[in-house]
């Protein structure tokens, strides 16, 4: 049964400063805009609705904030990488974003959804680069699993726990793992479902 079948959404906010009190624990959802990130959501909460899923991409516009439990909070961090955000939004975003990520107390761990076929863009990277000096976990959701091969899936996730490793697990000695997931064949549900639960639990 997934632990945050329980999440209600609480509050979006558009500006660092509108944030909730800084206390409790929260999980961060990130992920360049059209990866599956509302879906990956809505799959891992057992739920049809709680986060917005569009065809269109960068919808997802504002912090939302889902809780969990009592002190522990799902937080759905704007799609980012969408050409057709006017200028002055990416502007915001990119300001907002990094304060989050490298200021925010109760956040305990982050997790960056990446399309499978398309993983780790100059934008993923960035957010790596922002949260991984903070030495708190990272779990990377590789979705759309279910569009490639078992080979070429093994081949993808291989190849992007290697770079991970490298570049922000053995640098900044940050816990990294990385996963196959699939919203549509509901694959890697109970792995990503153990991760989330032990780091609200610590």
């Amino acid at each position: 049964m997934p632990f945050l079948q329980n999440a209600k959404f609480t509050i979006s906010v558009n500006n660092f400063n509108e944030l909730p009190e800084d206390k409790g624990v929260e999980i961060a959802f990130a992920g360049r805009s059209n990866a599956g990130k509302s879906s990956s959501i809505n799959t891992l909460s057992n739920q049809t609705r709680l986060a917005y899923v569009s065809k269109q991409p960068g919808r997802t516009q504002l912090i939302n904030y889902f809780s969990i439990d009592e002190g522990k909070s799902l937080v759905d961090l704007p799609g980012y990488g969408y050409a057709k955000v006017p200028g002055v939004m990416k502007d915001h975003w990119q300001k907002i974003l990094p304060a989050y990520l490298q200021e925010r107390q109760s956040l305990v761990g982050l997790i960056i959804v990446m399309d499978i076929r398309r993983p780790l863009t100059d934008l993923d990277i960035r957010m790596l680069d922002w949260f991984a000096p903070r030495k708190k976990p990272i779990h990377i959701l590789l979705t759309k699993s279910d569009k490639l091969s078992r080979d070429k899936g093994m081949q993808a996730l291989l190849k992007t726990q290697k770079i991970v490793k490298e570049k922000w697990a053995d640098f900044h000695h940050t816990p990294c793992s990385v996963q196959l997931f699939s919203s549509l064949k509901k694959n890697g549900v109970e792995e990503a479902d153990r991760v989330i639960q032990g780091w609200l639990a610590s």
